[in-house]
C-alpha cells in the first residue's frame, strides 16, 4: 500500500509525526493509501522553507513568474487524464466530472498569467506642486490554503494559482480524504519552473490546521468547507493579524417561475442537484415552484428522472453519479433523510436502499427527492451535502423570493422564468452572494469574483477575479516632490495638494 507525505522544498518527503490517514476509494469501500498527518513542527519546518525562498520569487518579475503559470499550463494539460482518474478514484465523482473540477482550476491559473497587467498600481503626475503620487502592489510574503475533499484541484488552484502569481510562498493543505490530486499539483509545478519552496503540500488535519492559524510568519489565510469551521478560522485567524478568506456551507435554491421551460428547469434541477452526488457547494438542494400548477408540473416530470438516475463507478462513462466521499458521508445523508420523513416532508423518491452490483462495499446512494418541505424542517435549514433535492412550495413570487433571502446561508441562487422583468428583479433584491437566471449553477467565470453571503462566507474579499489579486498583495501608496518644487522653511502643517 502506497503512503502520501507531503511535498516540501520541491519534493516529496515522509511524514516523521507517525500518524497517518486512510484514503479510501470510494467506489470499492477499500483503503487505497495512507497519508502523513503533520504535526505542528513540521508545518513550521515548511513555513521556515517557504519563507526562505519567497524573497528570491518575490523580486522576480511578473512576466518570469506568469511564464512559470504558462508552462504549468501545458503540463497539466499533458497528464490531465492521470489527473482526472486520480481525482476519481479518490473523491468518488465520475472521471468527466474530475475532469471538470480540473478544468475550473485552470481557468484561474489562466487568468493567473495576466499577472504583469493585474498587479499595475496607480500614478498621478502632477498631483500637487511637483508632486507626483504613485502606488504599487507588493507581495504579502507566506500565504496558506487550506481546501475541501469536494474540489480536490479545483480550489488548491483558486487559492495558489493567484498568490504565487502575486510573488507569496505557498502552503497547501488539502483535505486529507483525496490528497493525491494536490501533490500531483505540486509536482507540476516544480516541472514548470517553480523554485522550490514556493509551493508547499502539507497533509494534516486539526492539529496542521491550528498550526498554519497560529503561524506569526503566514500573512493570509484562505478556506472552504462547512460554516463553522469556516466561522472558527476567520477568527481565530483575525485574532492573530492574518488576512483570512473563508467559505463555508450553502443551501441554494431554484426559483421556478409559473412561465419556465418545464423541460429545460428539470434538467438543470437533475444536473446541478444530484451531480457528483451532491457533494458541490454549489448543488441546487432546494426547489421553489410558484404556484400550486407548477409545483405538481414540477414534481410530475421530476420523480421519473430522479428514480431513473444511473449510479455507477468513478470511472464508468454513462454513469450520473458516482459513490459519496465516505461511508460516513453516507450515513449522514440517510441520516438526514430519515430526519425530513419524521419532519413530515413527503419522501417521494427514496434513494437509501441502492446498492452497486459488484461494489456491495462501495460508499453509494440513490437519488432522494422530498416534497412538501417547509422552512421549519432541519432538511431545509441544514446543509445535507448528497443527492437530496427538496422541494419547498410557494403561493407566489414574493414568498419565493424570500424564502433564499431570509435563509442563514447566501452562497447561490437561481430563477427560471422567461420573464425579463422577474429576473431583473429578482437579480436586484435576492439576498444571495451568486446568482443564475436559467443557470442552474452560477459559478462565475475566473475573471469575475466568487463568493456567497451570510453564513456562506466570511471576510471582505471572495476568491479568483480582481478580489484574489488584492487579498494577496498589499497596497503602497508613494508620494515623491522633488527639489525643484520644495519651498524653503520648515511645513507644520499637512501638505496641501494645491
Amino acid at each position: 500500500m502506497r503512503t502520501i507525505g507531503h511535498f516540501i522544498g520541491g519534493r516529496e518527503v515522509e511524514g516523521k509525526s507517525g500518524c497517518f490517514a486512510d484514503v479510501f476509494e470510494p467506489m470499492t469501500g477499500e483503503v487505497q493509501a495512507k497519508v502523513a498527518l503533520a504535526s505542528k513542527a513540521e508545518m513550521r519546518a515548511a513555513v521556515l522553507n517557504a519563507a526562505e525562498a519567497q524573497v528570491a520569487w518575490g523580486n522576480t518579475n511578473p512576466q518570469r513568474r506568469a511564464r512559470v503559470l504558462m508552462k504549468f499550463l501545458e503540463l497539466a494539460n499533458r497528464d490531465y487524464d492521470k489527473l482526472a482518474d486520480c481525482l476519481a478514484r479518490e473523491h468518488g465523482k465520475t472521471v468527466p466530472d474530475a475532469k471538470g473540477d480540473i478544468q475550473r482550476g485552470l481557468e484561474v491559473i489562466e487568468f493567473a498569467c495576466g499577472i504583469p497587467h493585474l498587479m499595475k498600481g496607480e500614478y498621478t503626475e502632477g498631483a500637487g506642486p511637483g508632486i507626483d503620487i504613485y502606488s504599487m502592489r507588493q507581495a504579502l510574503g507566506v500565504v496558506a490554503g487550506i481546501t475541501p475533499f469536494n474540489f480536490p484541484a479545483m480550489i488548491p488552484m483558486w487559492k495558489f494559482g493567484p498568490a504565487i502569481a502575486c510573488g507569496n510562498a505557498f502552503i497547501l493543505k488539502p483535505s486529507e480524504r483525496d490528497p493525491g490530486v494536490p501533490m500531483m499539483l505540486a509536482a507540476l509545478m516544480i516541472e514548470a519552473g517553480l523554485p522550490p519552496g514556493i509551493l508547499n503540500v502539507v497533509n494534516g488535519d486539526k492539529e496542521a490546521v491550528d498550526a498554519i492559524l497560529d503561524d506569526e510568519d503566514i500573512k493570509a489565510v484562505g478556506f472552504v468547507g462547512s460554516s463553522p469551521i469556516a466561522q472558527y478560522i476567520y477568527e481565530r485567524a483575525a485574532a492573530t493579524g492574518k488576512r483570512a478568506q473563508c467559505f463555508g456551507g450553502a443551501k441554494n435554491h431554484a426559483i421556478i417561475m409559473p412561465d419556465a421551460d418545464m423541460d429545460q428547469t428539470v434538467d438543470a434541477l437533475i444536473g446541478a442537484g444530484y451531480g457528483s452526488a451532491g457533494e458541490r457547494c454549489m448543488a441546487i438542494s432546494v426547489a421553489v415552484p410558484v404556484g400550486k400548477t407548477t409545483a405538481d408540473r414540477l414534481m410530475e416530470k421530476l420523480i421519473p428522472r430522479v428514480e431513473s438516475l444511473k449510479i455507477g463507478t468513478s470511472v464508468d462513462p454513462s454513469a450520473d453519479f458516482g459513490p459519496l466521499v465516505t461511508k460516513e458521508a453516507v450515513d449522514r445523508v440517510k441520516n438526514y433523510v430519515d430526519i425530513g420523513i419524521k419532519e413530515g416532508a413527503t419522501l417521494a423518491v427514496d434513494g437509501r436502499g441502492f446498492k452497486m452490483q459488484g461494489y456491495e462495499n462501495g460508499f453509494y446512494m440513490g437519488g432522494c427527492l422530498f416534497d412538501n418541505v417547509t422552512k421549519d424542517m432541519r432538511i431545509y435549514k441544514e446543509e445535507i451535502f448528497g443527492p437530496v433535492l427538496s422541494v419547498v412550495r410557494a403561493h407566489d413570487y414574493e414568498e419565493a423570493l424570500a424564502l433564499p433571502s431570509d435563509h442563514d446561508y447566501g452562497n447561490g441562487v437561481a430563477i427560471f422564468t422567461r420573464d425579463g422583468d422577474a429576473a431583473r428583479d429578482f437579480a436586484a433584491k435576492v439576498n444571495v452572494g451568486m446568482v443564475g437566471i436559467n443557470v442552474p449553477i452560477p459559478v462565475p467565470i475566473a475573471y469575475y469574483t466568487f463568493g456567497g453571503w451570510k453564513k456562506s462566507g466570511f471576510g471582505d474579499l471572495n476568491q479568483h477575479g480582481p478580489d484574489s489579486i488584492r487579498f494577496y498583495t498589499k497596497t503602497k501608496t508613494v508620494t515623491a516632490r522633488w527639489p525643484s518644487g520644495v519651498k524653503e522653511g520648515a511645513e507644520f502643517s499637512i501638505p496641501l495638494m494645491k
